[in-house]
């Protein structure tokens, strides 16, 4: 079997595919072949899997992987499975649930020669995947395979997590890297907390801060999620947006407010215009509408204008902020610009020669 490295987390939306394309990009920097693939698709979305899946199944994340690192087809592997409310019916109903029938088609494909490494990306959690026989340590044990986990890192109650996750994956995990951590915190856990993990067996390999950008969500996406109305600019709505803000102030305070937030969602009454035409001269990345009535001509001009997208909404400003809030960091990595900044981060804060040095494989 060829070497396998597999990125993994205790819970979804923790930031595998960002440490994902630093590893990849660090391996063909060193002129050292990859193939990138998960086994359990969990971003591809079918309105029907009556009829059985696609003849080739390729997670989205996967395609984007490889779009960005100009990976061949070759050098992505097919998913074997759809993690699906119906997908998962066909199994518990059809099937024996757990059992490894789509592993060992799984390991098959990894038996051919390869002169590199296979880096595999787990599904959400340490759990998810064992109705089909394809969680993180059913992978790890049947292929063998080495395990760095992305971790969330809140205080020093997050370590539970990753004392579970060591009793189940045993030496297959080799390390960690602690994702979304306050800037200010860093230097404190560096001294103090990153020495107590590894005196328990649980290596770092580096701290990443918390960053808005890879946390941010496209306007397209909170249409989608809000199933909203685009009034104007719809060849905008690739912005991304990284704060929330909500116009239920008097202007001049909103102004102010507004002044200090960057790449902002507004959310306002359709018929607060004042606080609205404030918006559109701040840092603003789309304008939604809330409530009954319509915006007036003279805000959809100046919205076109300034190319800020105009989205009008059913549901009342509170349901429509929680809405928003969710979607912030549980949305898949699939944009240029967070790829790009991505590789940034773990170049700069992860230690990938002595992740490397761990499964044996050769660094610069």
């Amino acid at each position: 079997m060829a070497r396998t490295l597999m990125i993994g987390s205790c819970e979804p939306f923790s930031g595998k595919s960002a440490l994902v394309l630093g590893i990849a990009r660090y391996c063909l920097s060193a002129n050292q072949k990859i193939r990138f693939g998960k086994p359990l698709a969990t971003s591809i979305e079918l309105d029907d899997c009556s009829e059985g899946l696609p003849q080739h199944l390729i997670d989205d994340d996967v395609r984007f992987v490889g779009s960005i690192l100009g990976l061949s087809e070759n050098q992505l592997l097919e998913s074997v499975e759809l993690s699906s409310p119906a997908t998962a019916d066909q199994r518990l109903i059809k099937s024996n649930p757990g059992k490894d029938l789509e592993f060992e088609s799984f390991r098959k494909r990894l038996e051919a020669p390869f002169d590199g490494i296979t880096i595999l990306e787990a599904a959400g959690s340490l759990n998810e995947g064992l109705l089909f026989g394809l969680s993180l340590e059913q992978l790890a044990r049947g292929l063998e395979a080495r395990v760095v986990l992305v971790h969330l890192w809140e205080d020093s109650r997050s370590v539970d997590a990753l004392l579970a996750a060591k009793a189940q994956l045993g030496d297959h995990l080799i390390g960690i890297v602690l994702n979304a951590v306050s800037p200010e915190e860093i230097e404190v856990l560096e001294r103090n907390v990153v020495p107590a993990l590894e005196s328990i067996g649980i290596v770092v390999f580096g701290i990443m801060p918390r960053s808005p950008l890879l946390r941010s969500v496209t306007v397209g996406e909170l249409v989608r999620r809000l199933d909203a109305r685009v009034l104007c600019c719809t060849e905008s709505l690739e912005l991304l947006v990284e704060t929330l803000s909500i116009g239920a102030m008097n202007v001049n305070s909103a102004m102010e407010f507004f002044r200090r937030r960057r790449n902002m969602a507004v959310v306002t009454g359709a018929g607060r215009t004042d606080i609205q035409l404030a918006a559109l001269e701040a840092s603003t990345q789309c304008l939604i509408l809330t409530g009954a009535g319509e915006p007036l001509p003279q805000l959809i001009n100046r919205a076109e204008e300034l190319e800020v997208p105009l989205l009008k909404v059913d549901h009342d400003t509170l349901a429509t902020v929680e809405v928003i809030e969710q979607a912030f960091g549980h949305v898949r990595l699939h944009e240029t610009v967070k790829a790009t900044y991505a590789f940034r981060l773990v170049e700069e804060h992860c230690d990938i020669d002595r992740l490397f040095r761990r499964i044996g494989f050769p660094t610069n």
